[in-house]
């Protein structure tokens, strides 16, 4: 029953029913044993046999499913593959199963089956020889039984070499097309250069090279092509190229699935992402930036001074350093605001980190990359944010810093704001260095008696006072109370709030340096009247002079809607706000006191 030459296979095989793929001669796949049958095959005659006989054994492609068997034996393909087991791995998670290694032999026709159970034993015919698979062009197609399950067992049954071929050159066909396909879809979406697609080199099998037509650019393809080009137009120094290029050279040798691919390709994306000589031009402009600062800001004299005796340097010398600069004073008096109006008349990029809390010299100079999670510091990371060189950098509240066992962050800072070793500063996740001479560093704090006395050496302090009565009246009547009619959906036309009322609000209401407390004084009239407006409330009569301002306030006729403007007078201040909180009562106590003095004299 077996071929009249070459070498023979027994007249007696088991048979390994498989569902995962199709085994062919001179192809090597592995399969998972998991069922009854199998599993009494694999134990009685592999794991038992000592001979290279018992080794042999037959596989046939089974077309039930593995989780639906049942006692009776399923109808067997008539066409099998003689196969050696060559390995035989056990493990019990999370079943028991089997895991063989098996090389295919040759073909043969199941004749007879002779036993079912415990596993299926048939008398078996061999088709072809096995000197015919020795030759390894021809296993080359035992890899289209992982993807074409149906078309494999085609293979199978063809005995005959070119009724073979007949059967294989189609499917080889159809896959070059279906390469093509994706090709075509590639090339229509240039932009998307992070997509990769993912063919093998010279085509699918080993040993056997072919190409696509009108194949695009490799470059295109490889996304680290596009991270090495993104990182040599990026201008930066040569020491940090250098660095770079060796980066990329271990990037191209490693293969993905390492952790340390990630890391690496996120370190050379950020060097390329970093403004190492993109930076922005500054508006010289005296006479604009005057005017620019005083709409901004009312009062403070002594910083718009600084400001434009700056940019008179700066034309006179255009390498000038970026000053660093450290406002002082009491909380609401405009230190954060007055940055962004510099970095705005400047014509820079602003960026504010704030420092409240910081107790962690690493969120100033970074994390190396030999911890996990390791990222940089606040200061490149803010400037990869702005894209620039040269931006305005608020380091707001310098003096709440913390100190732990993580060290010490105001002593990180005596590098960031030295203008003597700032051009050379080094984070700790880059570990080379960056200049960091062009960006204008402006800290704000409440005081300086917690800030370190050698941070403090660094910076040029100014004094930021607070506002007197009259400055804050003016700065109410320009910018608060028309940004809180904005807010609050009003007009100037449905509300109206005089000097003296905001000037009794200041006296008797509030009592601070800064005007955060006027601004939610101001956004509480505000709210009150949006509320009459919003009912339809008729707050004042046509002739405002016949009626005093608490009936004028309290009136409510729900027949017609309110008159405007609404004008705020003590009386209704007094009704919104409640009773004054401050009372000015030190010329009484003084007449009191200096009379008693006089009569006890007398």
């Amino acid at each position: 029953m077996a071929s009249s030459s070459g070498v023979q296979i027994p007249g007696r095989l088991p048979l390994l029913l498989t569902h995962d793929g199709v085994l062919l001669p001179g192809s090597t796949v592995r399969v998972s044993v998991d069922t009854g049958r199998n599993m009494q095959l694999v134990k009685s005659r592999l794991l038992k046999g000592t001979s290279l006989k018992s080794t042999i054994i037959g596989v046939i492609p089974n077309t039930r499913d593995p989780e639906q068997e049942a006692d009776e034996l399923p109808t067997l393909h008539s066409i099998g593959t003689a196969g050696l087991a060559v390995q035989v791995v056990g493990s019990n998670w999370p079943k028991p199963h089997y895991t063989l290694l098996i090389t295919g032999l040759c073909r043969f026709r199941v004749a007879q089956l002779l036993k079912e159970r415990p596993f299926v034993v048939a008398e078996v015919e061999q088709l072809d020889q096995l000197e015919q698979y020795m030759d390894t062009d021809q296993g080359e197609l035992g890899e289209l039984s992982q993807r074409f399950y149906q078309a494999a067992v085609q293979v199978l049954d063809a005995v005959d070499l070119e009724e073979r071929f007949k059967k294989t050159l189609p499917l080889i066909t159809r896959q070059i097309e279906g390469l093509k396909l994706l090709q075509n879809t590639r090339k229509l979406r240039p932009d998307d250069n992070k997509k990769v697609l993912a063919v093998r080199k010279g085509g699918m099998y080993p040993g056997r090279q072919f190409s696509l037509e009108e194949e695009g650019d490799e470059e295109d393809v490889d996304d680290t092509s596009l991270l090495e080009r993104k990182v040599k137009g990026a201008n930066m120094p040569e020491p940090a190229l250098r660095v770079c290029l060796k980066e990329l050279k271990r990037l191209k040798k490693m293969p993905q699935s390492m952790p340390e691919y990630a890391l690496t390709r996120n370190y050379l994306e950020l060097m390329a992402e970093l403004p190492w000589s993109k930076s922005t031009s500054d508006c010289l402009d005296i006479r604009a930036a005057r005017v620019l600062l005083d709409n901004d800001h009312y009062a403070m004299e002594k910083l718009k001074r600084r400001v434009l005796e700056y940019l008179a340097v700066r034309q006179l010398k255009s390498t000038l350093k970026g000053p660093i600069l450290c406002f002082v004073g009491p909380p609401g008096v405009g230190k954060t605001s007055v940055g962004r109006s510099i970095a705005r008349t400047l014509g820079r990029e602003f960026h504010r980190i704030a420092l409240g809390g910081v107790c962690d010299q690493s969120d100033i100079r970074g994390h190396r990359r030999t911890y996990v999670g390791s990222m940089p510091g606040r200061i490149i990371n803010g400037l990869k944010t702005v894209g620039v060189n040269n931006p305005v950098f608020l380091l707001d509240e310098v003096d709440k810093l913390g100190k732990s066992l993580q060290g010490d962050p105001a002593a990180a800072l005596l590098e960031v704001l030295d203008p003597e070793q700032n051009h050379s500063f080094t984070d700790h996740y880059l570990n080379v260095s960056f200049d960091l001479s062009q960006v204008l560093f402006i800290a704000t704090a409440n005081t300086t008696a917690t800030i370190p006395p050698a941070l403090l050496d660094r910076m040029e302090v100014l004094q930021v006072p607070g506002y007197t009565q009259e400055e804050k009246v003016e700065i109410a009547h320009r910018h608060l109370i028309p940004h809180q009619l904005e807010q609050h959906g009003l007009t100037p036309q449905q509300l109206q709030i005089p000097q003296h009322t905001t000037q009794e609000i200041i006296s008797r209401y509030t009592r601070e340096a800064g005007v955060r407390s006027l601004e939610r004084k101001i956004g509480a009239v505000c709210r009150a009247v949006a509320v009459k407006v919003a009912e339809g409330h008729k707050i004042s009569k046509p002739d405002p002079s016949e009626r005093t301002g608490e009936e004028a306030y309290r009136d409510t006729d729900m027949t017609a809607p309110p008159e405007m403007p609404i004008v705020i007078d003590s009386v209704a201040l007094k009704d919104i706000l409640g009773p004054p909180v401050f009372e000015m009562e030190v010329g009484t106590h003084l007449k009191h006191w200096g009379t008693d003095y006089y009569s006890l004299l007398n």
